[in-house]
C-alpha cells in the first residue's frame, strides 16, 4: 500500500509540475519571454491567481488529496483554458527544450525524493526554477551564437542595402509599401508579418534572406528603452525611417519622452546615410533627416481608393492607390522619398503606387454575402481607428463595428474612440473585457452587444447584420489581452 501511494504521489507530481510549466512557457512566449512581464505586466492576473498560485497552494496544503483535485479540477480547467485560447503555445524548438529539461529536472527529484520521502516540501517549485534558469542561460547561448551567424551572413553581402523602419503606428505598413515600390525595380526582401524584435530579425537573416537580395526591408520594434539601439547596431540600415509616435505601449515606456527617445535610437546606426522622420517625432534639424508627414496634399479618401499629390523634384505628382484611409497617404509619402534616393523615376514611382495592394488585417476592403467588411483587425492606434470610422460614415446602409477598443493605451483615448462610435454606428459588438466597463459606460448605441470572448462572435454577427451592411473589425486583441 505504501508504495502504491509512493507511485501515485510520484506520477501527481510530475504532472502537476509539467502542467504549470506548459502554462509558464504559454503565458513566457506571448511576452516575448520575459519573465518580468509576465509577472508585471499580464492583462489577465486571475489567470495567474486560478491557474498557478491556488493550484500550487493546494499542492502543499492538501497534499494527501491533492491527485484527486489534479486529475478533476486542475488538469481539466487547464485544458479548457488552453482550448478557448485564440493564440495557443507554439511548439518551437525553445519551447521543446524547456519542457523536456523540466521533465528531466522533475523525473530526477522525484526519483531522489522517493528515497528521502520529502517531496511535498520542494516537489513542485524546485523544478520549476531551474529548469527556467537553466533555460534562459542556454537560449541566451544559443542567440548568441545564432546573432553572430547572422551577422557574418550580413556581412558577407557587399551591396546590400537595408532599410530599418520603427514608430509607434504605421510600421509595418510602411514596411510592405516600401518593399512593394521598390520590388518593381530591385530584388527586394521584407521581414515577413509583424517579426520586429531582435531575435525574430536574427533568425529571418539565418533562415530566409536570400543572397541575390538586393535591398532588405526590416522593421523595429521596442518594449524598453535599448530595443532600438540592439536591432539598429546588428542591422546597420543606411536608410531609417521613423514614422509616426504616439502613445502605444504607453504602460511599458511611461512618458511619451522615452517613446520618442527609443524610436531615435535608430539614428544610431554607424552606416547611416539617410533618415526619414515623421513630423510628429521631432522638428529638430539634422543633415541626414528629411521630414515627412506634411507633404501630401489634396487627399481624397473614399470606401474605393486614396488619391493625393505630392511635389517630387519641384513638380506637383499625382497618386492613386487601392489602398483606404487618409494616413496611408503619409505612409506612402515617405515609401515614395525611399524610392526617390534608390533612383526610381516619377513615372516608375506613381505605377508601383498604383499597384501597391493591401496589407491584410489593415483596412482591408472584403465584399462578401453583399456586406462590405473593413478588416482592421492589426491596427490598434487612435489615428487609424478614427479614420475607419469616417470611411464607414460614407456607406450609406447600416454601419457595424466589432472592437476590444484601444490596448495598450490610456482611458482618455479609448473614450474618444467611443464618442467617435456613438456618432456612426448602428450595432457595436465589444469583443474581451479590458475595456468593457468604458464601453458600458460611455457608449450610447442602442444595439451594443458585449462578448467575453470571440467564441460566440461568428454566430453574433450571422444573427445581426445582413445584406447592405459594413462592418469593421477595429483592432483585435487576442484572449490573453
Amino acid at each position: 500500500m505504501q508504495e502504491y501511494q509512493l507511485l501515485l504521489s510520484f506520477f501527481t507530481n510530475v504532472l502537476f509540475v509539467m502542467a504549470l510549466g506548459w502554462y509558464l512557457i504559454t503565458n513566457l512566449q506571448w511576452y516575448d519571454y520575459k519573465l518580468t512581464r509576465v509577472v508585471l505586466k499580464h492583462h489577465k492576473v486571475w489567470w495567474h491567481i486560478f491557474y498557478f498560485v491556488v493550484p500550487f497552494v493546494l499542492y502543499h496544503i492538501l497534499p494527501e488529496s491533492f491527485g484527486v483535485f489534479l486529475a478533476f479540477g486542475y488538469l481539466p480547467a487547464l485544458w479548457l483554458w488552453h482550448k478557448k485560447l485564440d493564440k495557443k503555445l507554439v511548439l518551437t524548438w525553445r519551447v521543446k527544450r524547456f519542457l523536456i529539461v523540466l521533465f528531466v529536472l522533475v523525473f530526477l527529484q522525484d526519483i531522489v525524493c522517493s528515497f528521502k520521502a520529502s517531496c511535498a516540501q520542494y516537489g513542485a517549485f524546485l523544478p520549476l526554477i531551474l529548469a527556467y534558469g537553466f533555460s534562459s542561460v542556454v537560449e541566451k547561448y544559443l542567440f548568441m551564437v545564432y546573432k553572430k551567424e547572422a551577422k557574418k551572413k550580413l556581412n558577407s553581402f557587399k551591396n546590400l542595402e537595408i532599410v530599418a523602419i520603427t514608430g509607434s503606428y504605421g510600421k509595418t505598413s510602411i514596411k510592405n509599401f516600401v518593399a512593394q515600390v521598390l520590388a518593381t525595380k530591385f530584388n527586394v526582401y521584407a521581414t515577413p508579418r509583424s517579426v520586429n524584435t531582435i531575435g525574430g530579425i536574427v533568425a529571418d537573416v539565418n533562415n530566409n534572406l536570400k543572397d541575390n537580395v538586393e535591398v532588405y526591408v526590416a522593421e523595429a520594434g521596442a518594449r524598453e528603452r535599448g530595443d532600438i539601439y540592439e536591432i539598429t547596431s546588428f542591422l546597420e540600415p543606411q536608410r531609417v525611417v521613423v514614422g509616426k509616435v504616439g502613445l502605444a505601449h504607453i504602460e511599458y515606456f511611461k512618458t511619451l519622452e522615452n517613446i520618442v527617445a527609443t524610436k531615435l535610437e535608430i539614428m544610431q546606426s554607424p552606416k547611416l546615410q539617410k533618415a526619414y522622420i515623421h513630423t510628429s517625432v521631432t522638428d529638430e534639424p539634422h543633415p541626414k533627416v528629411e521630414f515627412f508627414g506634411n507633404g501630401v496634399k489634396n487627399v481624397v479618401a473614399t470606401l474605393q481608393s486614396t488619391e493625393f499629390d505630392l511635389e517630387l523634384d519641384g513638380e506637383h505628382v499625382h497618386f492613386s492607390t487601392q489602398l483606404l484611409g487618409t494616413f496611408q497617404a503619409q505612409n506612402l509619402e515617405v515609401a515614395i522619398k525611399i524610392a526617390k534616393s534608390f533612383g526610381m523615376s516619377n513615372q516608375e514611382i506613381i505605377d508601383a503606387v498604383a499597384k501597391i495592394k493591401p496589407v491584410e488585417h489593415r483596412l482591408q476592403r472584403i465584399d462578401a454575402g453583399g456586406k462590405i467588411i473593413l478588416d482592421d483587425g492589426y491596427n490598434g492606434n487612435i489615428d487609424g481607428m478614427l479614420e475607419a470610422i469616417r470611411l464607414c460614415s460614407l456607406h450609406n446602409g447600416r454601419k457595424v463595428i466589432v472592437t476590444p477598443g484601444l490596448v495598450e493605451s490610456s482611458d482618455e483615448l479609448n473614450v474618444k474612440l467611443i464618442e467617435a462610435i456613438n456618432d456612426v454606428f448602428d450595432i457595436v459588438i465589444v469583443t474581451g473585457s479590458l475595456n468593457k466597463e468604458l464601453f458600458q459606460k460611455h457608449l450610447h448605441v442602442k444595439n451594443s452587444i458585449f462578448l467575453e470572448d470571440k467564441a460566440n462572435l461568428t454566430d453574433t454577427l450571422a444573427k445581426q447584420t445582413q445584406s447592405g451592411d459594413i462592418i469593421l473589425f477595429a483592432n483585435d486583441a487576442p484572449s490573453f489581452i
